[in-house]
């Protein structure tokens, strides 16, 4: 839980609360999703000693339409591959055991959708203690992870790269605990998305935008939510700059160093009109660069009012499709032939 500084006994007693809540809510629904749950467990050992070899050849491996739990377990090491998990394979873990040792890593840069390291297209997936990264470095969209699934959830996992980190494209999706790292709208796309105790580190040159949400009408239920997070850059940063017009996000309770730039946000040339209805609020926010006295006009300090129903994982359905790790596992002989 993050520490609460200069604020109200009533705020305090809001953020227990709610705190309470969100965790209550949680372990309810590992419960249910982890009762009894077995899944098919396939090894991806680089030394031959695994199923596979490969990351990509245990996803082929899955059948089409898949309805069964499958946990890909890797072994650590430094796996090249450019990976995709499919839209008709579903309910895949991929885990490693640490993600400093578990390195996925791939070098391509251009078009945004194309550029991915590890694409996720499919729903109901895992990521866990992997490191995920795109090598390209500055000079073009260089994707490392790219979630185009819905209900997809990332924990204790490393996602690097320098443009466009995650393009966290479409659907309900969760990380946390996650070390993310980038440079200019290096947590971007249209997701409705909540970042958990996750760290977030800009290594811009100066005045980089940590988020570009895409949000493009008020009827899209999207938006990033940064909750107990924390801020590093080696420079100065923004908080994010609006790619839709409709673009939301939403830091609470989340440290914030000198390096965050005072305005706080950057318009990205739109026009006052335009940015009306974007949507960019802070809640209990600590550190020097959470100071809002000089943030831009068109962004929002909220009150715990406006906070409540979006500072919990509720707002992404969470307790309908989050699951915990299976408790039993099981071999099946998987053809390759899809």
């Amino acid at each position: 839980m993050v520490a609460v500084c200069g604020t109200s006994m009533t705020t305090k007693c809001f953020f227990v609360m709610a705190s309470l809540y969100v965790l209550l809510a949680l372990s309810q629904a590992e419960a249910e999703t982890t009762q009894g749950s077995t899944a098919i467990l396939i090894t991806v050992d680089q030394s031959g000693k695994g199923d596979y070899e490969k990351i990509q050849d245990a996803i082929d491996a899955v059948p089409s339409n898949n309805v069964d739990l499958v946990f890909i377990r890797v072994k650590p090491g430094v796996y090249k591959e450019k990976i995709t998990v499919p839209a008709d394979k579903p309910f895949i873990t991929i885990s490693g055991t640490k993600a400093v040792d578990t390195i996925i890593t791939w070098n391509d840069s251009g078009d945004i959708f194309e550029s991915a390291t590890f694409s996720v297209l499919a729903s109901d997936f895992i990521g866990r203690y992997l490191t995920i990264q795109n090598t390209h470095g500055s000079g073009g969209k260089a994707v490392a992870l790219r979630v185009s699934g819905d209900r997809a959830a990332f924990y204790v996992c490393r996602i690097l790269s320098y443009q466009d980190t995650i393009l966290d494209d479409t659907g309900r999706h969760y990380y946390n605990n996650c070390y993310i790292e980038g440079a200019t709208d290096f947590i971007c796309g249209n997701g409705a998305s909540f970042f958990e105790k996750c760290h977030l580190h800009s290594i811009s040159d100066g005045g980089g935008a940590i988020t570009a949400q895409r949000r493009m009408s008020p009827s899209e239920d999207t938006g990033f939510i940064f909750f107990g997070c924390k801020i590093t850059s080696v420079k100065t940063a923004v908080l994010g700059r609006p790619w839709g017009v409709y673009s939301r996000v939403i830091f609470a309770f989340t440290y914030m160093p000198n390096a965050i730039l005072p305005q706080g946000w950057d318009n990205w040339g739109h026009s006052a009109d335009q940015l009306s209805s974007v949507y960019y609020g802070q809640y209990e926010c600590s550190g020097p660069g959470a100071v809002t006295s000089k943030r831009v006009d068109w962004a929002r300090v909220l009150t715990s009012e406006e906070a409540a129903p979006l500072i919990t994982k509720d707002s992404i359905d969470a307790k309908a499709w989050i699951r915990a790790t299976p408790n039993s596992f099981k071999k099946k002989a998987f053809s390759t032939k899809n």
